[in-house]
């Protein structure tokens, strides 16, 4: 089977990755980083015609440069700045940079290991292409599609009737059934509701005249645990700080758990709490989570109700509504939700990662607020890192 290319734009990404970039190409073009896939799923399969597929489709997104039209839209998005849009105009993905295999019990490799600035932007990509090529290869395509246009009926129903009412952005780019469904659903979303906000694809929020929606990742936090200079510890700080410096508080969503939250409200000080419009949770649980960032805003003499909740953590709409139903009342909230719009079918979905694994040569890790969530390469590194967080929190709690 050969299919039809999946990325037909480099825009077809997260706006995350490009906000990310942006401060890396501005601060941090000195870093190298290692991301390597992952799927969490138990005995998922991937064949050799799969393989095969997957580097022709690494190959094609390599050929692929950003055209005016995409450069000109990067520059409309406010804080997005015209020295970076012209870096864009010559960057392109270099194929050296990724390399893929299969172990004879069907397990696939990636590795992505290059310059931070290029390295980082093939995560959302390649995930979306091992994901199509995995669903097109193994089912039937048209009873996926048919099944996930069925349950999408359901959810747009849900909306008219009252039995949700929340708001959200849709955060599926990475594990979409297919680049013509993701397209076909956000459009279904944003005509049919009014509750669908915007989309962290930037292709589309373009093609639909769209908000794109995000502001960073894990992966952002995880890469000053490889600056020699700063101790692991403060690595939400020197990155909230870079993160400041960059947008003055107009891209301001800060992202609590990659090294804890508890330890992450230690550099969530005054200053930062003003400066960043909200945070957004990622694990743990959510009710907990949430009361303790408003408990923080409420130290600070800050009005919740003043700050965003995002929510982002394996969320459905039942889900979404209940928290909706439970802080509505306490803070803005909305959410961020991706696979279950963008991959709901028969078929359970895959959950698959590509993650920062070092950062010129050594290593790094996410903790979050959920053990099963954590990745290293390097158990070593782990517990340091752990025991780094837990002596800071002890030490400053006293």
């Amino acid at each position: 089977m050969k299919l039809e290319p999946i990325i037909i734009s480099l825009l077809d990404t997260d706006l995350y990755k490009f906000n990310m970039n942006q401060v890396i190409f501005h601060k941090h073009t000195d870093l190298n980083g290692q991301y390597y896939f992952k799927c969490r799923n138990e005995g998922v399969v991937f064949t050799p015609e799969m393989l095969e597929e997957i580097n022709e489709q690494i190959d094609y997104l390599c050929s692929l440069r950003f055209n005016k039209e995409e450069l000109d839209y990067m520059r409309s998005i406010r804080f997005i700045k015209n020295d970076y849009v012209e870096f864009l105009r010559l960057w392109h993905p270099m194929r050296d940079y990724v390399r893929t295999s299969l172990t004879e019990d069907g397990t696939l490799r990636i590795l992505v290991d290059g310059p931070m600035f290029a390295a980082m932007q093939f995560e959302i990509y390649l995930l979306a292409i091992v994901n199509e090529v995995y669903f097109r290869f193994t089912y039937d395509y048209d009873r996926l599609l048919s099944s996930a246009r069925e349950k999408l009926d359901k959810k747009i129903e849900g909306f008219k009737t009252g039995k949700y009412n929340f708001s959200f952005a849709e955060f599926g780019c990475r594990r979409r059934l297919s680049r013509e469904w993701e397209g076909e659903m956000i459009h279904r979303l944003v005509t049919e509701t009014n509750n669908c906000v915007g989309t962290s694809n930037v292709y589309f929020a373009m093609k639909q005249n769209l908000t794109p929606i995000g502001t960073y990742a894990h992966e952002f936090v995880q890469m000053y645990q490889g600056i020699d200079r700063i101790p692991l510890a403060y690595t939400n700080h020197y990155a909230m700080e870079d993160w400041y410096d960059e947008y003055k508080g107009d891209n301001g969503t800060a992202l609590s758990d990659t090294i804890t939250t508890d330890l992450f409200l230690m550099d969530f000080n005054r200053s930062m709490v003003n400066n960043y419009t909200g945070v957004r949770h990622d694990s743990g649980d959510p009710y907990e989570w949430g009361e303790k960032i408003i408990a923080h805003y409420k130290k600070y003499g800050v009005d919740p109700k003043t700050k965003l909740l995002l929510f982002s953590d394996s969320l459905d709409f039942d889900r979404a509504e209940a928290l909706y139903q439970y802080f509505k009342d306490k803070s803005k909230v909305s959410f961020g939700i991706g696979t279950f719009c963008s991959n709901d079918t028969f078929a359970e979905p895959l959950n698959i990662v590509i993650k920062l694994q070092y950062v010129n040569g050594r290593p790094v890790a996410k903790l979050s607020d959920n053990p099963d969530k954590a990745m290293c390469q390097d158990e070593e590194y782990l517990r340091y890192l752990k025991n780094s967080v837990a002596f800071r929190l002890n030490r400053e709690s006293l």
